[in-house]
């Protein structure tokens, strides 16, 4: 029999052989026995255990911060807020970036919290939120947020005031501080309402000026309701809206006062029933008083009428009047329309000639102290608000737009300016 003799080298590779023979083994062996609890089993089981353990250890209080972190153009009104689910709010502080604390507070059932008053603009607030579960563990959250900008955001100036009493030709007007090309939206936040059911529309005259009024004369003794929810709303390609607020006014009573250019005099009637006649000197031929529908939109018991800043000069540039204390002027238009009392001009003109720059004159005295003169009888009579109705003036009807003066366009005009 033939004797072999294994050499180093051959035991080597033998050696190998077996070992990647046995190594197949061991990996098939692990992969078909790790569902059984193999050697890997107890690694993995230590892992979920692990994770069920640090799972048991996390609050279930899941808290909700909006804005969004780090959201731009946030609302000074409405938009901050924190609110927790399975949980209750047990402490929120909101900052300024600079550290100033904002005031807030936490709802009565622990659910939510919000600011007491708004923001200011254009200004980066943080806000840190902690919560609890039932159980005491506590939850944290965070966020961060810019706030609407100047630039970035628009306001109406409106009038009438809120409480005030007006009289029955006030019309709502809105002069927004920007240029409004999405007029349907931003109308769409703006709400008037009378206590009477009048019908109410608006009516734009430009991009920045948005009027309403019914078809009628306001009903006296009525309340009118102004509502603006324009927060968030974009009334140009990033501007947005900044107010939220409700306005209430009154409805006097029915003064309507009728001058008449031809006879020099002017009916006062309340409530469908002449008070009182007066005589008056309107504009002179020269300069006419216009015609139409106005109201009155300011009350001064004295104040300064510059010809130079309504376009009556001299050659020297300055105005062909200049009178420092006109006294119990009212204000019918924008370009300076007034019905004023004139203690220069002789008594006799009132009720016999027109001789006024466009204005219309009533009997005073100098320093407006007199009670019993004409034009302070009608100033104490006046509401902002009054319509005041000139008539057979050989001037042009005044246009609508011109002072707080809507009354002077058709209704179904007047509804064509609506973007609702």
């Amino acid at each position: 029999m033939e004797k072999r003799v294994m050499t180093d080298g051959k035991r080597r590779k033998s050696l190998a052989a077996a070992a990647a023979v046995l190594g197949g083994v061991l990996v098939l062996t692990a992969c078909n026995d790790g569902d059984k609890g193999s050697a890997a089993s107890p690694n993995a089981q230590s892992q979920a255990q692990v994770d069920e353990a640090a799972a048991q250890k996390t609050s279930k209080a899941q808290i909700t911060i909006a804005p969004k972190n780090g959201a731009q153009n946030a609302s000074i009104n409405n938009d901050a807020k924190v609110t927790v689910t399975d949980g209750k709010l047990t402490d929120v502080k909101m900052t300024t970036a600079e550290g100033a604390a904002v005031e807030g507070r936490i709802s009565a059932d622990g659910l939510s919290w919000e600011p007491t008053g708004p923001l200011k603009r254009a200004t980066v607030y943080k806000i840190a939120a902690t919560a609890q579960d039932t159980t005491g563990l506590e939850a944290h959250e965070n966020a961060s947020f810019t706030t609407v900008s100047q630039a970035n955001s628009f306001i109406g100036n409106f009038t009438p005031e809120d409480g005030s009493t007006v009289g029955v030709g006030m019309p709502v007007s809105i002069n927004f501080n920007k240029a409004i090309t999405d007029k349907k939206a931003v109308q769409g936040g703006v709400t008037v309402s009378s206590s009477t059911g009048q019908e109410v529309v608006g009516h734009w005259f430009n991009s920045q000026r948005l009027d309403f009024r019914p078809e009628k004369y306001w009903t006296e003794n009525s309340t009118i309701t102004l509502k603006l929810d324009l927060d968030g709303v974009e009334g140009a390609k990033g501007v947005f809206g900044v107010q939220q607020k409700t306005v209430t006014f009154k409805i006097g009573r029915n003064q309507v006062s009728t001058v008449d250019v031809a006879t020099k005099t002017m009916t006062v009637k309340q409530d469908g029933q002449t008070i009182k006649t007066i005589p008056i000197s309107a504009g002179s031929p020269e300069n006419t008083t216009y015609n139409g529908q106005m109201v009155i939109s300011e009350k001064f018991k004295e104040t300064r009428m510059n010809g130079a800043t309504v376009g009556f000069t001299d050659s020297d540039g300055k105005g062909e009047y200049d009178i420092k204390d006109v006294p119990h002027a009212m204000r019918l238009s924008t370009s300076g329309t007034f019905i004023h009392g004139n203690y220069w001009g002789s008594r006799s003109i009132f009720g016999s000639v027109n001789t006024s720059h466009g204005c219309v004159g009533l009997a005073d005295v100098k320093g407006a102290g007199d009670p019993n003169q004409q034009a302070a009888w009608f100033y104490d009579k006046s509401l902002i608000g009054d319509v005041v109705i000139v008539k057979n003036s050989k001037d042009k009807t005044i246009a609508p737009d011109n002072g707080l003066n809507g009354w002077n366009m058709s209704w179904s005009a007047w509804k064509a300016g609506s973007a609702v």
